[in-house]
């Protein structure tokens, strides 16, 4: 398997993985990452990984829906993704997650660590263990070492956020009609996305933790007016409008994600949700190195 690695000793080094969610697909300047193309045993990833550093740490990105958002959300190659990035050594993995609030206390603009999820996606590859029984422990999908060193970042940030939030992922790529807005939000949703799992959980069977970053940019379905933040209501999402607050919401994402960075322990080791010898050979038996 060949990867292309311009520079030497980039790739031993490489502990820290970021994966970018809509909004953002470049996290370094130009001319100060290298760019590595890895072949995988579940095909390509949804974009290059760039190697550079972030916050003083060697930093490993991918951008999940490609650099063009081009990778819808029930498309996203979430094995290619996350075998790639275990195969360069990393260990922990922050995400930065675009999604709508269910709920007016996690109203537009609002970060969120997140805690928990409800899945409600269907047909998507979810295991690195397909001929193996292996049971996933995920009672806490989200490290809770790298949660706290994310509320703590984010409390040092000027910036409204909430230290947890239970996130229900959709099928996608369409959004929620009002009832399923309504129903989600009754079954103790606070924030809705379209991509965090599988991913969360395959990180997890390959033995790196995860801790997520979203930012709220809507209210899915719309909220009722006595609900809305300023007085009004809260439009029905779209596309667009997703976008829109994204861009201008980029450079504090990044200044957050910078934070977390810089700040997760030097021997951070993620938690054993699966055996470790589980996960060495989910990777040995694809060709990668534990």
């Amino acid at each position: 398997m060949e990867n292309d690695v311009t520079t030497t000793g980039a790739v031993d080094e490489t502990r820290i993985g970021v994966i970018g969610g809509s909004g953002l697909y470049e996290l370094f300047e130009a001319g100060t990452a290298d760019e590595i193309d890895i072949d995988t045993p579940f095909g390509p990833t949804s974009s290059p990984i760039s190697i550079g550093t972030m916050a003083g740490k060697r930093v490993a990105f991918l951008t999940r829906h490609g650099r063009a958002h081009s990778v819808a959300p029930h498309r996203i190659n979430h094995r290619a993704n996350l075998w790639a990035l275990r195969s360069l050594g990393v260990r922990a993995v922050v995400s930065s997650s675009a999604v709508g609030g269910l709920h007016p206390d996690y109203a537009p603009g609002t970060f969120v660590v997140t805690d928990q999820l409800i899945d409600r996606t269907w047909g998507r590859a979810d295991t690195f263990f397909e001929d193996a029984v292996q049971h996933l422990s995920f009672a806490d999908p989200f490290d809770p070492v790298l949660r706290g060193v994310a509320v703590d970042a984010l409390a040092q940030l000027d910036v409204p956020f909430r230290p947890t939030g239970t996130c229900v992922v959709i099928q996608g790529p369409r959004f929620s009609t009002r009832a399923e807005s309504v129903w989600m939000r009754e079954a103790g949703g606070h924030t809705i996305n379209m991509t965090m799992t599988p991913e969360v959980p395959l990180a997890a069977e390959l033995g790196i933790g995860t801790v997520n970053l979203s930012f709220v940019t809507d209210a899915d379905a719309g909220l009722a007016e006595d609900e809305a933040t300023n007085g009004g209501t809260e439009a029905p999402v779209t596309h667009a409008l997703v976008m829109e607050r994204l861009a201008r919401a980029n450079e504090v994402i990044v200044r957050a994600i910078g934070s977390i960075v810089g700040a997760i322990p030097d021997d951070y080791s993620p938690r054993e949700l699966v055996p470790a010898e589980a996960s060495a050979s989910a990777l040995a038996a694809t060709g990668a190195t534990a």
